[in-house]
């Protein structure tokens, strides 16, 4: 019987400890913990009181979900562990603005095969050919701006 109940607040302690480690890591070890104090109640105490064991398991489990996920966020100790602010920076400034260059005249400066740079108006763009591959020289017409680069078609 101690056996049983030290694994059930061992499991109880190792979920709650999770909020406060990174992984999966004490989750995993308290769910290990629970399952392994049911089986001993079915061991110990057979059908019945390991019904009740994997009973009282399942509430504890419930419960300290519902503290974890529901009501501490609410606390002044919860909300100073989650991060409430939110940031509007993008990492790579856009690659040109899509007005300006669709349209206008592009040539290869390396072969794109589909990928490669193209020289618009004199400046250079990491650029993708639509087509699927144009030599180094040839002309090109930009048609769209992807996340990073240009593209391309043949003219």
């Amino acid at each position: 019987m101690n056996a049983i109940l030290i694994l059930f607040i061992l499991g109880v302690v190792l979920l709650a400890a999770e909020i406060f480690t990174p992984g999966l890591v004490l989750g995993v070890l308290g769910a290990i913990a629970m399952l392994g104090g049911c089986v001993l109640a079915f061991q110990q105490f057979g059908t019945g009181g390991g019904a009740i064991a994997s009973l009282t398991a399942g509430a504890l489990l419930g419960l300290t979900l519902y503290l974890e996920l529901v009501w501490l966020p609410k606390t002044r100790f919860g909300q100073k562990l989650v991060v409430q602010s939110a940031s509007d920076a993008v990492s790579q400034p856009p690659v040109a603005d899509a007005a300006a260059v669709v349209g206008k005249a592009a040539e290869a400066v390396t072969t794109l095969a589909p990928s490669g740079y193209v020289l618009v108006e004199g400046r250079r763009y990491e650029a993708f050919c639509q087509s699927g591959h144009a030599a180094k020289g040839v002309p090109l017409r930009v048609i769209g701006v992807d996340n990073f680069r240009l593209i391309v078609t043949n003219t």
